[in-house]
This record gives structure tokens, sequence and C-alpha cells, in this order.
């Protein structure tokens, strides 16, 4: 009797922190791509401009670009945590694609706001708060980006996390945690967020 309580209680408690953990992902999850959303609407310069024209709009910007840098905190403290939680749930039922998708995902997250750190906008805000002349802004930026850790940073995360996104969203809907539509879903909102993801990394255009 005391055993089958124990493990009716033990039921219980595992239910009611699969729950906890499912409605803690629900709150975490909307945040880091919500944060990135509206970056792209505030951002001061295309990433599709050279780095001296991205300097000079940074330093005629200076707050939106402020604003960019801390919704880019936001978003490197939610975004990475949320891809691993959604990970390990497509590993637990698809082991193969979850854990490859898990792998490829969590590196270009991390590349993309190590390379951000080092990177363009930050760079471009610090020389902007001290008068340094744009094109010269632009020639260290362009210069940082041929910094071979940081160019291969710059371009693992556009690969990495299509890949590792479409990944998990393949494990998911195998794995039946996911209906073929929601994974169909979440496959093209990976394109989506990588052809525009915010803040540039450094040297991912040139002067």
């Amino acid at each position: 009797m005391a055993a089958t309580t124990a493990a009716h209680q033990a039921g219980v408690t595992a239910r009611s922190r699969a729950g906890l953990d499912r409605r803690a992902l629900a709150i975490l999850m909307p945040i880091g791509p919500l944060a990135i959303a509206i970056v792209r609407g505030i951002l001061p310069y295309y990433t599709a401009d050279s780095d001296t024209t991205m300097a000079a709009n940074v330093a005629a910007h200076q707050g939106a670009e402020s604003a960019v840098v801390w919704l880019t905190l936001v978003a490197l403290f939610t975004l990475i945590p949320g891809v691993i939680a959604l990970g390990l749930l497509a590993k637990r039922h698809a082991p193969r694609l979850g854990t490859a998708g898990l792998v490829l995902a969590f590196a270009a997250f991390m590349s993309l706001f190590w390379s951000t750190v080092a990177g363009s906008d930050n760079v471009a805000l610090g020389a902007a708060r001290i008068g340094l002349n744009p094109a010269v802004t632009g020639k260290l930026i362009d210069s940082m980006g041929a910094v071979p850790a940081i160019g291969f940073a710059s371009w693992l995360f556009p690969i990495g996390h299509i890949l590792g996104l479409i990944l998990i969203g393949i494990a998911l809907w195998r794995g039946r945690v996911v209906p073929g539509w929601a994974a169909l879903g979440f496959a093209v909102a990976a394109v989506a967020f990588g052809k525009e993801s915010g803040p540039r990394p450094a040297g991912a255009a040139t002067a």
C-alpha cells in the first residue's frame, strides 16, 4: 500500500514538473523572437549597408542603437535557453534528429551573440560616443570581420540556425509533439528569421 502511494505521489510530482516546464517554455520562447522583431523595427541601418554607412547611421541615431544593444542582450538571455529547452524536448521524442538540431542551433545562436558582442553594433555605438569619424569606424569594423574566428562565427549563424531549427521542427513532428502544419510553420519561421536577424556581426558587409 505504501509502495503504491509512493509511486502515485512520484507520478503526480513528475506530471507537475512537466507542466511547470511546459509553462516556463511557453513564457520563455516568445521573448527572444519578440526582442529581435523590435530590433528589426528600430535598427538605424540596413544589414546590406556598408560598414561606413552603418557607422554613420548609428552615430546619427545613438538612442535607437542603445535600445538595439539592450534588446540584443534580452534576446541573448532568452533565445539560447529557449533553443536548449526546445531541443531537449525534441531529443526526448526523436533522439537523433533532436540532438543534431540542438547542437547546430545552439552553436549557431552562440556564434551570433559572440560575434555580435565582438561586433559592429557595439563598436559603432562606442565609436560614435567618442566622436570617431564614421569612415574610420567602418574600416575598423571591416577589419574585425577579417579576423578568422569572428568571420567564421558570422557565417555559421545563418546556416547553422536554419538547419538546426528545421531539424528540431522535424523531430517534434516525428515525435508527435506537434502536428505537421506546426512543424512546417516552425521551419518557415526559422528561414524567415535567418534572412534578417537583427544586429549585424562584425564584417557582415564591407565598407
